[in-house]
């Protein structure tokens, strides 16, 4: 299942919920979203990981710096990502990859995920809209 996928099944499970995605609702999916992202993408660093999210969704989510960077750091002491530095001119950028076990927690999550919003569609009695 692609991310682009991922995000619109967030979206149509999401929409029906609030008219506007809370930090509450999308609080547990972080992790997910960056997973998948890295998994899609071998490296990113923090910044390019906000503006891609962004771009994917048209800016209906919106990640911040003050949860993304806990949760990357989180994710390295967990060893599911490993960094590299790279100096950029007279910047310094830290771009995150995916370990072995990092590869495989990705598609742990993005399928419990998957299974979490049928679950939810199911519970809520949400129907496809037919266009």
């Amino acid at each position: 299942m692609g991310l682009f996928n991922i995000f619109i099944l967030i979206h149509n499970t999401l929409m029906y919920i609030c008219p506007m995605y809370s930090s509450e609702l999308l609080k547990g999916t972080l992790k997910t979203i960056v997973l998948k992202l890295l998994s899609d993408n071998k490296k990113m660093y923090g910044y390019e990981i906000t503006q891609r999210v962004k771009e994917l969704t048209g800016d209906k989510i919106q990640i911040t710096e003050g949860a993304l960077y806990p949760t990357l750091h989180a994710l390295e002491q967990e060893g599911i990502l490993t960094t590299e530095i790279v100096n950029i001119g007279k910047r310094v950028r830290k771009y995150y990859s995916l370990t072995k076990k990092g590869k495989i927690s990705g598609k742990e999550k993005v399928n419990e995920f998957a299974d979490f919003i049928n679950t939810m569609k199911f519970l809520l009695d949400i129907k496809p809209e037919i266009a």
